[in-house]
């Protein structure tokens, strides 16, 4: 049973630093779950206080900030407004990245307790495939981690084969589901895996090179597929068009401040560029003229101008990195533009 603390108390600590497990003790809780947090959080905020790091993702003998909430940054994404994604510059990159924006940091992980024998974990870890797992008291403490490894350095060094001895203890690879991706990469290479706490501080997930790969095969592909159709482009419409016409699409600036750059368009300013159907008829016209100066009279220009769009619809979509992988078909679209455009440019 948590206890609660006086308001005065808690505004003690404001502006200092202090080990994780002073807060828990001034709670009265011992292991932390759903509901200590919610509470010890709850509590906090009333008093107008957070911590940082959040105390809910810290090992117990770490040491956090008690700041004014005002003060801790929000797990929150900035907001993107996915009916202005146009609005994007044409070279976006995924805006942040959070290790636990992996499906594998927060589908689950399989844990052990000290009290489970060695023959039942090794058999887990064969049947499941599973090279490292967690020892754990209610997946919010964690005592250590074996490996096939550890388990094989417990045999060369002649201990009695049991859990404790099995497991690898010391600078465990941790990180807050929150923590940036690319701030988590080392902790990986060096260790092989990473352990992942939700917002809760239990283990939510693990981590390894696998997922890695995989995360970016499906991701990276589509960028670089992306990005050679811009480059390609860009080379044949700043080679065939003169800065007035890139002037005529840049209506998103002032008029003193358009470039008559091609480097400098948006993705949906290349179809402005061509399209010859589009609403305003004086930007139509200019699109026809732009058609006629690229001379390629052996390509169907509403086939291309279609395909234009779904690309540009595409790498939109990726552009926002998308959890879920970019389908088959629609790579392939990217695949064969890319394709198109070479013929014609190279």
């Amino acid at each position: 049973m948590t206890t609660k603390p006086s308001p005065q108390d808690l505004l003690a600590l404001k502006g200092t630093r202090v080990p994780v497990q002073h807060v828990l003790d001034l709670f009265g809780v011992r292991v932390r779950n759903h509901q200590s947090v919610h509470q010890i959080s709850q509590t906090l905020a009333d008093a107008g206080l957070a911590t940082f790091p959040n105390f809910a993702v810290c090992g117990q003998r770490d040491e956090i900030d008690i700041v004014p909430l005002t003060a801790a940054p929000t797990a929150t994404s900035e907001p993107t407004d996915a009916g202005d994604q146009e609005s994007l510059p044409s070279s976006a990159l995924p805006q942040r990245l959070h290790i636990g924006d992996l499906a594998c940091a927060r589908s689950g992980v399989s844990g052990v307790s000290l009290s489970d024998t060695l023959e039942q974990v090794t058999y887990l870890m064969r049947t499941k495939g599973h090279g490292q797992i967690p020892v754990t008291t209610g997946m919010a403490v964690l005592h250590g981690v074996i490996t096939w490894r550890s388990v094989a350095k417990m045999y060369e060094t002649g201990k009695a084969t049991i859990v404790a001895n099995a497991m690898e203890k010391d600078s465990l690879p941790v990180a807050d589901a929150r923590q940036e991706f690319f701030t988590c990469l080392p902790m990986i290479k060096e260790h092989g895996y990473l352990l992942v706490r939700g917002d809760d501080g239990c283990l939510s997930g693990l981590v390894t090179p696998a997922d890695i790969t995989d995360r970016f095969e499906g991701a990276a592909r589509p960028f670089f597929l992306v990005g050679e159709i811009e480059s390609l482009l860009r080379r044949c419409l700043g080679a065939a068009l003169d800065p007035e016409a890139i002037k005529a699409v840049q209506t998103n600036k002032k008029a003193d401040q358009r470039s008559g750059l091609v480097s400098d368009l948006m993705f949906g300013d290349y179809i402005k560029l061509l399209d010859g159907s589009q609403a305003k008829q004086e930007m139509a016209a200019k699109a026809d003229l732009n058609w006629a100066t690229l001379g390629w009279s052996a390509m169907d220009r509403t086939q291309f101008v279609q395909h234009l769009v779904r690309v540009k619809d595409i790498r939109n979509r990726i552009a926002h990195f998308d959890e879920k992988p970019l389908p088959e078909e629609l790579i392939s679209e990217l695949t064969t533009f890319a394709k198109l455009l070479r013929d014609f440019v190279a």
